[in-house]
């Protein structure tokens, strides 16, 4: 399993009966996990000390139940910190905060990739969300193309690169399917070094048809590897549906990319340490091509 451990400002207290206890900064949450289906004790004192908890509707959806948060940090949220760059976070009406801190260990992987190329190097971040990885990239000197479909979370994207010194960074920022983008770059011959891809499980496309990656994952494989410039230099692609493993993803990859360029491909659940346990949170899985 791939993790990262140096998150100073970023800390999984304890885990149990479906929820996360987490603490961003100074701020403790609780959050719901669906992986979480043990129900230990929950000793930890910040179980009766958060500030802000997610609670599940039985309609669906759900809020956040607000212990002592002020009107600025749940309305505009509040920075952290991790190896040189900084982000914001901030609760949305849908359990998230604009995080997913499990990636770090791509986050690295994509700063040291890039940093040892010593050449330039042009990335495609698809599904970029709120663009931890395209500042990652971009922090290390790549050129990057951020592509997202909601314009709110693009306009995030360039918040945390302003937050990280990147304001003038060498960014594209797309708002537009990305099924649809990648056609279009298709057409008009444009190339990339390196992938990145962290689609949604399920979702509706532009027209309204239903996403669902278990259906679409190898189609959309297929077509990113016709964007893999003739010197290329690694894909990563991250799923966090539960019916889809990462050697499957891993063998998609290895057909699309491996088979036809070279390289190798390796893949691993991604997880999160608990400090309470001292075991490892399984948080989905990620696959990484790289020449």
């Amino acid at each position: 399993m791939w993790y990262t451990k140096d998150f100073d400002d970023y800390e999984l207290l304890d885990c149990s009966d479906g929820e996360r206890l987490e603490r961003w900064k100074d701020i403790i949450l609780v959050r719901p996990d669906p992986q979480v289906i043990w129900k230990n004790a929950k000793r930890h004192p910040a179980w009766k000390k958060y500030n802000a908890r997610y609670i599940r509707s039985s309609k669906g959806g759900g809020a956040w139940d607000i212990k002592n948060l002020s009107g600025d940090e749940l309305n505009v949220g509040w920075n952290i910190n991790r190896n040189g760059l900084t982000f914001c976070v901030r609760p949305t009406g849908f359990k998230h905060t604009g995080v997913f801190p499990e990636q770090a260990c791509n986050w690295d992987f994509i700063d040291s990739k890039i940093r040892n190329a010593n050449r330039p190097i042009s990335v495609l971040n698809l599904f970029g969300y709120t663009g931890i990885a395209t500042i990652a990239a971009a922090k290390a000197g790549a050129s990057v193309c951020h592509v997202d479909a909601s314009k709110g979370i693009v306009a995030w994207c360039k918040e945390n690169a302003a937050l990280s010194g990147l304001k003038d960074a060498p960014i594209r920022y797309i708002v537009d399917d990305c099924k649809k983008f990648i056609e279009r770059e298709i057409r008009r011959g444009h190339k990339y070094d390196a992938i990145i891809m962290d689609p949604p499980s399920y979702g509706r496309g532009p027209s309204g048809e239903i996403w669902k990656l278990e259906d679409d994952v190898d189609s959309l494989i297929a077509l990113t590897s016709e964007l893999i410039s003739d010197n290329p230099l690694f894909v990563i692609i991250n799923s966090y549906t539960t019916g889809l493993s990462a050697s499957t993803v891993g063998y998609i990859a290895k057909l699309h990319y491996a088979d036809k360029f070279g390289g190798t491909v390796t893949s691993d659940e991604i997880g999160i340490p608990v400090t309470t346990t001292g075991a490892v949170l399984p948080a989905g899985s990620s696959t990484r091509w790289e020449m």
